[in-house]
């Protein structure tokens, strides 16, 4: 069974950062999520490796956690949360980093303005963490992927990552435009889609590959899957019906595919990508 590289495993430690983003939601609200947690978990489920994906800390906090996850036992290497908005001290961040095992970076753009990717100093940061030969996430809604497009076009010599294939909303069936804007991201070589957070899109008791396949299959076909990379997106799976089901899912859809298809999803892109 082709082992798995999991690209988006947040870690919550209530002690080293605030999580203000979990209050309103209770299967996550005020609850540690920790390494030995995650790897309890994938035992036995052939998990080959895991990239933390910074967790939307409060502000006050992003560096700190960067730090602290760093110093941890059993990860192939970070995704850390950065502010490419401003120039005061970013590079000396992406210096810090290259000591701490930093394989990308990431700004959740869906919480911010939409305008907040289209400045200047935002771009230009981009493309230093490019030159750099480190990728950047873009986590934006399925209503923002024309800004994430804008983004990408500006910034052609970095590898960018869509999280969550876009957020599309499938609860409410939201097929289109999400799928023309998709397909104009895929259209850019230097542009990849994460595989992850589809299950916790959709509506209540229909969280399985059936639901989620018109989504899946676009992206298999606009992005190829030496173009996608998978993610738990752990622990907000348990938004769906937890990790084990979405594993379960996962080789559901990799059984469709061709032996070096289903090789590229599971981690082939991933170590390509991400340099491992």
């Amino acid at each position: 069974m082709t082992g798995l590289i999991d690209t988006h495993l947040h870690l919550i430690y209530l002690d080293i950062a605030g999580y203000s983003w979990t209050d309103g939601i209770p299967p996550l609200a005020n609850q540690a999520f920790t390494l030995p947690d995650y790897l309890g978990l994938i035992d036995g489920l052939n998990v080959d490796g895991a990239l933390f994906m910074e967790a939307g800390v409060d502000d006050a906090d992003y560096q700190a956690e960067t730090r602290f996850i760093a110093g941890l036992d059993g990860l192939v290497g970070l995704i850390a949360s950065c502010r490419p908005e401003v120039d005061t001290g970013f590079e000396a961040w992406l210096d810090e980093c290259t000591s701490l095992n930093v394989k990308g970076y990431r700004r959740i753009l869906h919480v911010m303005p939409d305008d907040l990717s289209q400045s200047t100093t935002f771009r230009s940061n981009i493309r230093k963490i490019g030159a750099r030969n480190l990728s950047f996430d873009v986590c934006v809604l399925a209503g923002q992927l024309t800004i994430a497009l804008e983004l990408a076009m500006a910034c052609d010599a970095t590898q960018l990552v869509l999280n969550h294939c876009g957020v599309p909303d499938i609860a409410g069936a939201g097929l289109d435009p999400w799928r023309a804007d998709i397909s104009a991201l895929a259209a850019l070589p230097h542009v990849a889609c994460k595989v992850s957070g589809l299950l916790a899109y959709c509506p209540p008791n229909s969280a399985n590959l059936a639901t989620i396949r018109p989504y899946i299959e676009h992206v298999i076909a606009e992005f190829g899957p030496d173009r996608l990379v998978w993610g738990s997106d752990w622990p907000v799976v348990n938004l769906a019906n937890g990790l084990t089901d979405w594993i379960s899912v996962t080789r559901e859809i990799m059984a469709e595919l061709s032996a070096d298809e289903a090789a590229a999803l599971a981690g082939g892109t991933a170590q390509r990508l991400y340099r491992l």
